[in-house]
């Protein structure tokens, strides 16, 4: 689950001018993708009309993003997830500094950006060529969690625990964000991935009890 914007931390240098420029005109173009895909929907909203809106060209807006789906779906988090996780105490376990990294992150995006963040997962779960192009980027999140949790283990990024536990956890986020938005938004965001980290950690619940499932 990720959200358009994310704090950046206390500790990290502020952008100089030309990144301020370029946040400016990603988030314009961002801006303007979003509204016109309210007022005409996704498939409606060309490259062109958003260029137009944005005031830049067809070109700046390829130039900042590859494809119309990574105007709905690239953010600034992934950097921002690296860093506050590594600001974590060195001892604390790995799922409790994910927990408390990614809880910050998620209320605070949208709280920020509620209707945004509404339209934006409403999109990942309706527009096919959103969902897919979610799937690919959500690896990029993967690589970042794997080399953060080998560097906490002192296990190689490429160990099969550590890829299982966070391609696990990416496949977990990416339901979390589904079912949110299956189920109107109603859910505070925060406590569902809390609720996907128990799980993840602690296993389903009466699943022991439970026993097998009759054939």
């Amino acid at each position: 689950m990720t959200a358009a914007r994310t704090p950046r931390p206390a500790s990290a240098p502020q952008p100089g001018l030309r990144e301020r420029k370029k946040l400016k005109t990603r988030r314009a173009i961002r801006e303007a993708t979003y509204g016109l895909i309210r007022e005409q929907g996704y498939d409606a909203t060309t490259v062109e009309r958003i260029a137009e809106a944005a005031e830049v060209s067809p070109s700046t807006v390829f130039r900042y993003f590859p494809t119309k789906e990574d105007i709905v779906l690239t953010d600034e988090f992934d950097p921002v997830l690296e860093s506050e996780l590594r600001q974590r105490p060195a001892d604390e376990p790995i799922v409790e500094s994910l927990r408390h990294v990614l809880r910050h992150a998620v209320a605070f995006g949208f709280s920020a950006e509620p209707d945004e963040a509404v339209l934006r997962t409403r999109l990942m779960i309706e527009v096919p060529a959103v969902r897919s192009r979610m799937l690919e980027s959500m690896s990029v999140t993967g690589g970042i969690l794997r080399r953060v949790i080998a560097e906490r283990t002192g296990r190689d990024p490429g160990d099969l625990e550590v890829r299982t536990f966070a391609m696990g956890l990416i496949g977990a986020l990416t339901e979390t964000t589904a079912y949110w938005a299956e189920h109107g938004h109603k859910d505070d965001p925060a406590v569902l991935v809390d609720r996907t980290l128990t799980v993840l950690t602690s296993g389903f619940p009466g699943a022991a009890e439970a026993g097998p499932v009759p054939s």
